[in-house]
């Protein structure tokens, strides 16, 4: 007989793990079905978490070698062992991964090992990873949470050796002398940033005429000047048409987005990161009639739901940005309305990071939306150089925008590049959520001195008052 569950989530990552345990906390029976060897999906294992302790760790190295002497510390020559690099985010992502094995006992979540697949509504099969029968358990309630994968470029076969994805670029052995990064979103610009620290040459070819192409275009423009003068050349509007490997490397070829003449790269490594696409593959939606649109997603309605009653989705595999926080967010939603509560998401006021340095943080509209929405609004503007803190570590690149309406004053979008700007978009995602003007954040007393005096100053720009410039 079939073991049945109030849940069965299929997939283990931010979103998955998440939604499990919430469902559990509200009583509900949960299994989660995880096909990898540990939980946390793509973000804890080959994502978000061993980049940043590869880019923390770069970032050091790179202060060592040029920064700190502008503070009056001296220091002989500096080297770099990648093994113990990699070695140190090995444990970091272990140790993150059997957090979640403890979380799931200690709130009675059943984890499943194997690939799920939906046989029927209220069935899930799952085929183990190891040899062995597969079982199938019952569920009241599914809720897909599979994440997405890697997009290919036509003609550009990924090895995870020469030519790699953002897995194989975590996990490269040694420093490439030149890296050729295909696609100028955040993975290929943080990825970048880890290996050009560490030495590498650094060439950016990107489709668009833009770098960052879904935010704030005065932030992605700021950002090309930066990446520029730390040496990284950028190739935009540019085509990848085909890659061939040589004894000593890869070679690119590339034309002009819009036409023109062909032109070949060189480089020992290719990252290709032009972005993901959602992973359905192998679940059985089509056997069970789960409707997809037309960029490969599960159709939910506002409550998660898909079209077939007791099938839900949350995260990279439905609508909207593709973000480890946005999945968790939905987790806990779903989860919360699968056992009878209600949960709702403001999605413009889920923030969103480039960790490179300086970061890039952004949160609600940008200008551009607004400009082709119609929207009257007002900007203020306030720079890390007058900032006082900004100026006594020297990290001074950069500027904090926030856009408000004309009429009521209300925050409709914050965009920071700077220092620490992942961590101060927290107080402008805080401001927005419970609908704050300008005036509310420029009237809040801000501690001095600190980054987040730069957010301040930007509100009190908005009315045309800023103080220190």
């Amino acid at each position: 007989m079939a073991e049945s569950y109030d849940l069965v989530v299929i997939g283990g990552g931010p979103g998955g793990y998440v939604a499990a345990i919430r469902a559990a906390q509200l009583g509900l029976r949960t299994a989660c079905v995880e096909k990898r060897g540990t939980l946390g999906g793509t973000c804890l294992n080959v994502g978000c978490i061993p980049s940043k302790e590869l880019l923390h760790a770069s970032h050091k190295f790179e202060e060592a070698q040029h920064d700190l002497d502008r503070h009056g510390i001296k220091v002989g020559k500096v080297s770099i062992d990648v093994e113990k690099m990699l070695e140190g985010k090995r444990k970091v992502v272990e140790g993150l991964t059997k957090g979640i094995e403890l979380l799931f006992r200690k709130n009675k979540v059943d984890w499943i090992k194997g690939a799920g697949r939906i046989v029927a509504p209220g069935r899930v099969e799952v085929t183990p990873n190891a040899d062995g029968e597969s079982r199938t358990v019952e569920a009241k309630n599914i809720l897909i949470a599979t994440g997405s994968d890697v997009a290919r470029v036509p003609g550009v076969e990924i090895d995870e050796e020469r030519i790699v994805s953002s897995t194989g670029a975590l996990d490269l052995k040694k420093v490439p002398k030149h890296l050729i990064v295909v696609g100028g979103g955040y993975i290929g610009l943080e990825m970048g940033a880890v290996w050009r620290r560490l030495g590498a040459k650094v060439t950016v070819v990107e489709y668009l005429d833009t770098i960052l192409p879904n935010m704030d275009a005065e932030l992605a423009k700021q950002m090309d000047r930066l990446l520029r003068r730390q040496k990284v050349e950028i190739r935009t509007g540019t085509k990848v048409t085909g890659a061939e490997k040589t004894r000593s490397g890869v070679r690119l070829t590339v034309e002009p987005a819009k036409g023109g003449e062909t032109d070949t790269i060189e480089g020992d490594v290719v990252l290709v990161s032009i972005g993901r696409k959602p992973f359905t593959e192998g679940l059985g939606l089509e056997g069970v009639g789960v409707a997809l649109d037309d960029r490969g997603r599960v159709e939910v309605d506002d409550r998660f739901q898909t079209n077939v009653k007791g099938i839900y989705a949350i995260g990279d595999v439905i609508r909207g940005p593709m973000l480890a926080h946005k999945a968790e967010d939905e987790g806990t939603v779903a989860a919360e309305i699968i056992a009878g509560q209600t949960g709702h998401i403001n999605y413009d006021a889920i923030p969103s990071v480039v960790y490179t340095w300086p970061e890039i943080a952004s949160v609600g509209k940008t200008e551009e939306e607004l400009k082709a929405a119609g929207t009257e609004y007002r900007v203020g503007k306030f720079p890390f150089m007058a900032n006082s803190r900004a100026r006594c570590t020297g990290d001074t690149e950069g500027f904090v925008k926030i856009l408000a309406d004309a009429r009521s004053d209300r925050v409709l979008g914050v965009h920071i590049i700077g220092p620490d700007a992942g961590t101060m978009i927290a107080e402008a995602a805080i401001a927005m959520e419970f609908g704050a003007s300008a005036e509310d954040i420029a009237r809040t007393c801000h501690a001095h001195p600190t980054l987040n005096e730069a957010v301040k100053e930007a509100a009190l720009a908005v009315d045309g008052r800023p103080i220190h410039i």
